[in-house]
């Protein structure tokens, strides 16, 4: 009876240690993978570009620390809340220049304006989404004028088809966020589609503007990509 509950509780002794040794190693080896890896914050999913994150679309993953650089973030909170300058992969690590504050969300003054077909005699087919643009107005009997004296930012500028115009190849905001004028140039160069649809962040007072004006067909605006953007834009980036 004494040798059987001996032979008992050695068996559970030597389980037990086992466990023990086990626990050890599986601490040791996480220990190590905490030493080569960097926990960063990825989109869950794809993210098309000018959309606001949540906490739903964002995770936390692992990856090897010679794989990791400096503007990924390592902090969900820091995602939570901004805006995607570019598209997101999905378990993509996310770089803080990919993501900004509201980057194409009207300000808490303005709302987002899509202008009327009619109302527009031209616009200039290098406006991309992000732009700040000059707006102004044509007359057929008046000397035409720039209706605002600050610069508007466009929300979004679309075809016939209701598709974002951009080179998808090269997009725009992918060049503007890593500051390469020289491929933003070639992406609004190379986008194919008419601009058939813009959208633009206004206040009320501005739109109350435009629509007094162009309802009765007898002025029309004119929106052209102003050189103004492009000091902006390099302060931005």
């Amino acid at each position: 009876m004494n040798r059987r509950r001996n032979a008992g509780i050695g068996l559970l002794a030597a389980m037990l240690s086992g466990v023990l040794v086990y626990g050890l190693f599986q601490l040791q080896k996480l220990q190590v993978t905490r030493e080569e890896t960097v926990e960063v914050v990825v989109a869950k999913q794809f993210m098309e570009a000018g959309r606001r994150l949540t906490e739903a679309d964002v995770a936390y993953k692992r990856i090897p620390r010679e794989g990791y650089v400096q503007e990924m973030l390592v902090d969900a909170k820091l995602a939570v809340g901004m805006e995607t300058v570019i598209p997101l992969g999905t378990n993509e690590p996310i770089l803080g220049w990919k993501i900004d504050k509201y980057h194409l969300l009207p300000t808490g003054m303005e709302s987002t304006f899509q202008i009327p077909r009619d109302y527009v005699r031209s616009i200039s087919n290098g406006i991309r989404a992000g732009d700040k643009v000059t707006v102004y107005l044509s007359g057929e009997n008046e000397p035409s004028r720039r209706i605002f004296d600050s610069l508007v930012t466009v929300a979004s500028v679309k075809s016939s088809s209701n598709v974002e115009i951009d080179n998808m190849k090269d997009p725009n905001l992918l060049s503007l966020a890593e500051g390469d004028k020289e491929r933003m140039y070639a992406s609004r160069r190379d986008a194919n589609g008419m601009i058939e649809y813009i959208n633009l962040n206004l206040t009320e007072s501005q739109w109350l503007q435009i629509d007094g004006y162009c309802k009765d067909g007898l002025h029309k605006l004119v929106i052209a990509y102003s050189p103004e953007s492009l000091s902006l834009e390099e302060e931005h980036t």
